[in-house]
Parts: structure tokens; sequence; C-alpha cells
């Protein structure tokens, strides 16, 4: 896209985070914006602070855990806005803890965010996309759709998932004009962390270090960036990077140090039982040299 001025755009989760600096700066370039979010509070703040951009500004407050409310917001921009040149689907949630203590209330909960939404947006604009001269679809994945953790299996799984339509969006329509662009950073400074779900008995969740993280704004600059360029794959961190490369090159390294992990629990548990065995056959001598007493 050579330039963004007069565009449109459609953007989730703009409340805050990636979404917010995405909506300045793309609203600094001259972008009408149909903004999109849960936090109705959040929305009319970042209204109230682009009010003196260029471009018209609508908001839209929406559930997008609920396909229901991502219908209302679709029919609310479609009356709203006369064209359509870009999708950014930004909205993202996240649960930390044992797979196996999630309940199917919370897959559900994080697949229809992270992942059905994005679904359901696109392909409701695609005919819309496609008579435009330079439409984009741009899907914020992450580093976790590319190489997973463990404790965030439905996350990973989700931007796996996100990242596959991107690709197969990007092969379909990529020879129609559409521009289509996977953003996939590593540790962002957004509230990501802390207002994810947790299956710890705490509810805590682990953040990454300051250090090894970037900002919204870095995220939002590099995006744009992607987007004037057709960039199909984005990495933003030296993490990801890294970690990215390792995965491509060397798949045996991060398998190795998974497996290395069950191995030291593996021992740790063999410990365990062999010790639990001589006890059982202290209690065993002693009971039995009761009984000869």
């Amino acid at each position: 896209m050579k330039s963004l001025n007069q565009k449109t755009v459609f953007l989730t989760g703009a409340a805050a985070g990636i979404g917010r600096a995405l909506a300045k700066q793309l609203a600094a370039e001259g972008c009408h914006l149909f903004l999109v979010d849960v936090d109705e509070p959040g929305l009319s703040q970042l209204a109230a602070e682009l009010g003196d951009s260029e471009g018209h500004i609508w908001t839209f407050t929406a559930d997008l855990s609920d396909s229901a409310s991502v219908r209302d917001a679709l029919q609310a921009a479609d009356a709203a806005i006369e064209v359509i040149d870009m999708v950014i689907n930004n909205a993202g949630v996240a649960y930390y803890g044992p797979t196996d203590t999630m309940t199917p209330e919370q897959w559900d909960w994080l697949l229809s965010i992270n992942l059905l939404a994005p679904i359901q947006i696109t392909n409701h604009f695609l005919p819309r996309l496609l008579n435009r001269p330079e439409p984009h679809v741009v899907n914020v994945c992450s580093i976790a759709g590319l190489v997973a953790s463990g404790r965030t299996s439905a996350y990973n799984t989700s931007k796996f998932g996100l990242i596959g339509y991107t690709e197969s969006l990007r092969s379909e329509y990529g020879r129609r004009g559409m521009g289509v662009t996977a953003v996939c950073p590593g540790p962002v400074l957004t509230n990501l962390y802390d207002a994810a779900k947790s299956g710890r008995p705490d509810g805590s969740v682990p953040a990454p270090p300051a250090w090894a993280s970037v900002t919204p704004d870095q995220v939002a600059t590099k995006t744009i960036r992607a987007i004037h360029r057709n960039q199909a794959q984005l990495l933003i961190t030296p993490m990801a990077h890294l970690v990215s490369r390792v995965k491509r090159f060397f798949p045996r390294t991060l398998d190795f140090v998974t497996q290395f992990s069950r191995k030291k629990r593996r021992r740790r548990l063999e410990r365990m039982a062999a010790e639990e065995k001589r006890l059982a056959e202290r209690r065993s001598e002693e009971s039995e040299s009761r009984k000869a007493a």
C-alpha cells in the first residue's frame, strides 16, 4: 500500500496496547478509523484524543468472544463507512496454566477472540476489500504462533491457526492485488499478561522481563512499515527472530530442551518412587519384627 492517506480501516482491540498505538499512528497518516473494543471508556477516551485528526473516527463496543456481538459491529460498520480499505485484527487474550485443567468454556472464550472473530470479520469484508485498489489485511499474531511453549496451549493454538489463515489469504488473494501481513511480535509491554486468565491457584501469570520486550508504539511503527511494503510476515524483537530461526534451522534444539526437562522430571519421579519403596520395605520389616516379638 503506497499511501495510507484517506484509507478506511477497521481495527479491533483499539482501546489499549498495540491497537491504541496503531490507531494514533494511522490517524496521523490520514486514515478514517472504525475502532472496536470491549472497553467502552477506553474507546471513548481514544476517540477524544483523536478528535483533531483529519480522518473520520467511529467507535463500537463489542465482545469478540460472542459471534452475535461481532455481527453487530460489522453491521454498524457497514452502515457507517462507504468503503473499506484495510482490516486489522489486533484484539487478543491469553490463558496461562496446565492444558489438562482448562475447561471447554475457557478454550471457547480464547479461540473465539483470537481466531474465530478475525476469521468472521475478514470474511465479511473480503468482497468489499477486493473491490478496492490497494486492500490490505493485517492479523496481529505472535511468535507463539510459530514456536509453541508450555502452559499456553490454547494461546499457541489460536495463533498458529491465525498465521495459517493469514498465509492462506495471501496465497489466494495476493494475485488479485490484496496485501496480507502476519505480525508476529515477541513480548510486548501491554496489559495482555495482567489481563490473562490463569490456571494457577493464585491466579498469577508470569510476565516477560521489560528488557526483552518492545513497546506498542514500536510494534505499530513496524506494522505500518510492513503494510507499505506488503510484507508477508513481520517478526519483532530479537527473541522472536532467534527462536524462529532456531526452530527453522535447528528444530531438534528446542525439542531437546523440552525433553531434557522431561528427563529431569522423570529422574525425580524415579527417585521418589525408590524412596517410597525403601520406606515400604522398612515398614514391612518393622511389622515383621513386632510380630516376632
